[in-house]
């Protein structure tokens, strides 16, 4: 029998998305959620590209039991915790960041937020006083928070907070579905950015290894990164990759600059880093940043109560040996592969199927009205919030993105399930899009 759907104005939550009715949760279990009506979800998004280990894993929350048992909360100015020194050991084997040393907070517009303030005072301690520009990319994503969204490319997101934020340069990213230029080419336009702004005034450049939701998965040519980040060493710049989506395996590496074997000076992640279960990200610096903000200042200029948190770190501990002792970095490189060939193979030839692209499980089909022109459905149409509401009323859910064209136009929809998802589930998710693409379209 059905639950009460729950939408504004009734009860007392103020909801992320008012008008939307949506059931009440009952319980999750490996890739699949069902509601308190006993209806069953395929999570083929993980959330918003957060679950990667999958529902209820058992180890995950005798961790986080043990650790609340012992001490929930104590303040990262007071004390550490075995859990965060062992994370924090743990994490220094794997992230592509020299001698690296861990900043721990509670999301991904966090993390942006204190990795854009650690570039400005590691200049600083470096006596490059002024260097305080930030580079970023148009058709971006990087938080809600006024400073990450200063840095962010999405237009309805930053259209009411213009006045407040911070303005910073952007340049066009990779997007080679609509822009035919090279890797090097697009790279190109990131130095003509820094010396436009003056070397001498530019702190860093931050972006994603891999586009996230703005573009839907899009994928850089295989000169971008190393490009990139030669231009970055040549004027002094530091390169912050934001991995908040695609860090952790999502990708089929550990981390999405592994494709490339890129070392950025900050990294920072977080939607995977605690797999849903707790609301955990980093910042990874190098060791001699650190040292040399020690230097210079005493401290790191940033903070948060919950920083450093004790049950998170165990949180993601145990994540981590998930991931490690079930080869799921492996698993999602295979059936990010099967997921490709088999939605090709399903719907490369729909004709509002533009194109599907990605790498690992972090996959994006781009929705066309016109697809020998690549001509976007008018915005107004909210082509990619139907296909989602199409699916998730058949028990599939798939995120979902507007604006990849222009800010406005521009639909794709999202894969990217628990990373534990095997052929079968691969089959289900290809499938389900297909039956919602049937049902918003009719029969192709």
């Amino acid at each position: 029998m059905p639950d009460k759907l729950y939408a504004h104005p009734g009860g007392h939550v103020f909801y992320r998305k008012m008008a939307h009715p949506r059931p009440c949760i009952s319980h999750g279990e490996g890739v699949y959620l069902y509601d308190r009506g006993g209806k069953r979800y395929l999570d083929a998004s993980g959330g918003p590209i957060v679950v990667n280990v999958g529902h209820a894993r058992a180890e995950v929350v005798e961790a986080m039991h043990e650790q609340l048992s012992a001490a929930a909360y104590v303040h990262a100015s007071m004390f550490t915790s075995r859990a965060l020194e062992t994370y924090c050991e743990r994490l220094a084997k794997i992230v592509p960041v020299k001698d690296s040393r861990f900043f721990f907070l509670s999301s991904g517009s966090e993390v942006v937020e204190a990795a854009i303030k650690l570039a400005r005072q590691v200049q600083l301690a470096r006596g490059e006083h002024a260097r305080h520009v930030i580079i970023s990319r148009t058709q971006s994503y990087h938080g809600m928070t006024l400073g990450a969204l200063g840095a962010s490319g999405r237009h309805g997101l930053r259209q009411p907070f213009l006045d407040m934020m911070v303005e910073r340069p952007k340049v066009p990213p990779p997007y080679h579905y609509r822009d035919p230029r090279s890797g090097k080419e697009m790279a190109v336009l990131v130095e003509e950015a820094i010396i436009n702004a003056d070397p001498r005034r530019v702190a860093a450049f931050l972006a994603e290894p891999i586009s996230g939701a703005s573009l839907g998965a899009a994928v850089p040519d295989e000169d971008y990164w190393p490009e990139v980040r030669a231009i970055c060493d040549r004027h002094g710049v530091m390169l912050i990759a934001d991995e908040v989506l695609v860090g952790l395996g999502r990708t089929g590496q550990m981390w999405a600059l592994d494709h490339w074997a890129i070392e950025p000076d900050i990294l920072v992640s977080s939607k995977g880093s605690a797999g849903g279960y707790f609301p955990l990200g980093f910042v990874a610096a190098r060791g001699d940043d650190v040292e040399i903000i020690r230097i210079a200042d005493g401290d790191f200029n940033h903070g948060g109560t919950f920083s450093h948190h004790a049950v998170g770190a165990a949180a993601g501990l145990a994540v981590l040996d998930i991931i490690e002792g079930e080869g799921l970095v492996a698993n999602a490189a295979r059936m990010g592969r099967l997921l490709k060939e088999r939605l090709w193979a399903r719907l490369g030839d729909h004709p509002y199927v533009g194109d599907i692209r990605g790498r690992g499980l972090f996959v994006g089909v781009e929705l066309v009205e016109d697809k020998e022109t690549k001509r976007p459905f008018p915005a107004a149409r909210h082509v990619a919030s139907k296909l989602h509401h199409a699916a998730f009323d058949q028990g599939l859910i798939v995120y979902y993105s507007q604006g990849c064209v222009d800010g406005e136009r521009g639909d794709v929809v999202m894969f990217g399930p628990p990373l534990i998802v095997d052929d079968s589930h691969v089959d289900e998710m290809v499938e389900g899009l297909g039956r919602a693409l049937d049902t918003l379209f009719g029969p192709a």
